[in-house]
């Protein structure tokens, strides 16, 4: 959470250094032409790939798979789209890696890899839960009622041996 904040307090901070930096250089019009171009080409790239990505998950959904590559794939996408609109010449680098398909493919590989160590899935957390009967589960609609409970004698009387 921390890195978070960090990231969205310095990188306007150097993303404005740098455009004044390169705008110095080529001039405030030209620094503003090449942002909007940018964020125009961006734009086209990433509803391009979009629909492609799209194309794919549906091929594979009509062929019983999960299309969970594509998915990611998508959500790069749309992270792509806001990097590449917002100004600024590093959200561009970031945004257009996101955006070809090579890198996109090797770091969505990577993102799946990392998040599956620290996801659990739903049927392995099913799978664990206990019911004290071999019927079938309870009904959601049933009470539930849970306690401990122990057996005690009563000392007072004696025991008859028969």
């Amino acid at each position: 959470m921390r890195n978070l904040f960090l990231l969205f307090a310095i990188m306007p901070i150097v993303e404005i250094a740098l455009l004044v930096q390169v705008g110095g250089i080529i001039g405030g019009w030209n620094t503003i032409a090449l942002v909007l171009i940018s964020a125009f080409v961006g734009a086209y790239f990433v509803r391009r790939e979009g629909v492609h990505t799209l194309t794919t998950a549906q091929q594979k959904m009509q062929s019983n798979q999960i299309p969970g590559q594509e998915l990611l794939e998508g959500l790069m996408l749309l992270v792509a789209g806001v990097l590449l609109v917002t100004p600024g010449f590093i959200t561009d680098i970031f945004g257009l890696a996101l955006v070809l398909p090579p890198s996109r493919k090797y770091i969505a590989k990577k993102l799946k890899k990392h998040l599956s160590m620290h996801v659990v899935s739903g049927s392995a957390f099913q799978s664990q839960q206990y019911y004290h009967s071999s019927a079938q589960a309870p009904d959601k609609d049933e009470d539930i009622i849970e306690g401990e409970y122990q057996e005690k004698s009563d000392t007072n009387k004696p025991k008859r041996l028969d």
